[in-house]
């Protein structure tokens, strides 16, 4: 039995003992205030009526209209993660002038730090990076590049044709010049010797013609700086060529001379013996094949390229990539081949700019972000790139450009064997991208640029910054 509630007096007990008598007359008198509000507002935005005998009146009979449906509430955005480990004042750096960067976590491509990541500007050595991806692409990572000799149309006559193999040494067999691995040329010339006198009716070889037609001219990108070449920092590209042009084939850097083609030429009319007359020509369509030797496979020559940054090689593979893919022989088809190899990365190469292989030209522009989202493709291995991680100088490393005295020392040590990048310099800059294997285990990519009136410092604070990513890892802030 439910318990009663005591009588109240006066209005109270009223509402009380007559709640339903109550309940409709407050409802009846709400009905009315909202009609009320709803006339005056039909009087501000609805039309003039018509007087109410006109009008059409609407009986309990008519259907009624259907309700309104409310559109979907939009979907909550997902809020971002609050980092707070901060490089701001690693940034404002002077030293790195014209700053610009971009970082990347690698697993989930979300940038964590971005400074003019999107503008395209010149990346010096860096570019090895992209021409070894397009080269990867184009021409496969088991691609060897053929030295070959063969028959001229005179009787005692025989054509070396360069196929663009710059490794080509003229040391002797069994001797290793700064490319290990590389052919000999005095092994091309004792197989040349054994194929032209197994012919008996042969008169003896008196003449030799150069072909380096494979490549076309310049051998100089007119806007390298010449010191470059007596520095021996570069040679002139051409098809047909010993060690890189090297003075000394044992030497990384080591003056270039102003003919390469006469130095191999010499060197080959020196090992076939005798007193040979050479001349410069190109083959004879269909000429019989006599010997060839040939380079070690892309594969390893990306990473000779990117561990002690060979322009050379870069050039070589760049040139390689032009012919091969039909773009051209000069260095004007190597926008159009390098980005046309790069395009099955699926990237956005929109505002790179190639003007050579190596990165030494100005002219080269290239935005951080983009090398950001390579790196990504790289650090997973995507296809062939794996090659190119493999060949990446590592900070305190035992060889390679970032084991130099002068990088990642003092306190940027701390990212010794976890920072994995290929380092940039010209006159106009200092570069440095790659993979960062982070403090937290967050795996990283990032591309720094410091641009402009630079000096050797700004190797150093290249170093700092990327030693605060490393720390930073996944907390890294943008702010």
């Amino acid at each position: 039995m439910e318990e009663q509630d005591s009588p109240r007096p006066g209005i109270a007990g009223f509402f009380a003992r007559h709640r339903l008598v109550a309940l409709i007359a407050a409802g009846t008198g709400l009905f009315g205030l909202l009609g009320t509000g709803a006339v005056v507002a039909g009087a501000s935005t609805s039309p003039p009526q018509a007087p109410a005998a006109l009008r059409v009146q609407t009986t309990p009979s008519q259907t009624p209209l259907p309700p309104t449906s409310r559109p979907a509430p939009a979907a909550a955005s997902t809020a971002s993660r609050l980092r707070t480990c901060s490089v701001a004042g690693l940034a404002a750096d002077p030293r790195l002038a014209n700053f610009q960067a971009q970082v990347r976590n690698a697993t989930t491509g979300e940038i964590l730090f971005d400074r003019g990541g999107d503008t395209a500007s010149r990346t010096a050595s860096v570019l090895k990076v992209l021409t070894s991806a397009a080269a990867l692409s184009v021409l496969g990572p088991d691609y060897r590049a053929t030295t070959t000799v063969v028959a001229g149309s005179e009787p005692g006559t025989v054509v070396l044709v360069g196929g663009g193999d710059l490794t080509l040494s003229r040391t002797p067999s069994g001797a290793e010049s700064v490319y290990t691995g590389a052919a000999h040329l005095d092994d091309l010339a004792a197989k040349t010797i054994a194929a032209w006198q197994a012919d008996p009716a042969r008169p003896p070889i008196t003449r030799l013609v150069l072909d380096s037609s494979y490549f076309g001219d310049p051998g100089w990108e007119p806007s390298w700086n010449r010191k470059e070449l007596v520095d021996g920092y570069m040679p002139e590209i051409t098809a047909l060529e010993v060690d890189g042009d090297r003075d000394n084939p044992a030497r990384n850097t080591s003056a270039r001379s102003d003919d390469p083609i006469g130095r191999t030429g010499q060197a080959f009319a020196d090992a076939l013996g005798g007193s040979v007359e050479i001349s410069r020509g190109t083959a004879p369509d269909g000429a019989a094949e006599l010997a060839s030797v040939q380079s070690e496979p892309v594969s390893t020559l990306i990473k000779q390229a990117l561990i002690v940054s060979d322009n050379a090689l870069a050039e070589m593979l760049a040139r390689l990539v032009a012919v091969e893919s039909g773009a051209g022989n000069t260095f004007g088809a190597l926008q159009k081949s390098t980005v046309g190899g790069l395009a099955s990365y699926g990237i956005d190469t929109t505002g790179i700019l190639i003007a050579d292989g190596s990165g030494l030209s100005d002219n080269n522009a290239v935005p951080p972000s983009y090398l950001t989202q390579l790196f990504v493709k790289i650090n997973a291995g995507e296809g062939n790139l794996g090659v190119i991680f493999d060949g990446l100088p590592v900070a305190g490393g035992d060889s390679g450009s970032l084991s130099y005295s002068d990088r990642f020392t003092g306190d940027n040590a701390v990212a010794d064997g976890s920072v994995f990048a290929k380092t940039g310099w010209i006159d106009t800059g200092y570069t440095l991208a790659g993979v960062i294997h982070a403090a937290d285990g967050t795996p990283l990519t990032f591309a720094v640029y410091a641009l402009g009136d630079v000096g050797d410092n700004a190797k150093q604070a290249i170093d700092t910054i990327t030693a605060g990513f490393y720390r930073c890892g996944d907390n890294l802030s943008n702010t």
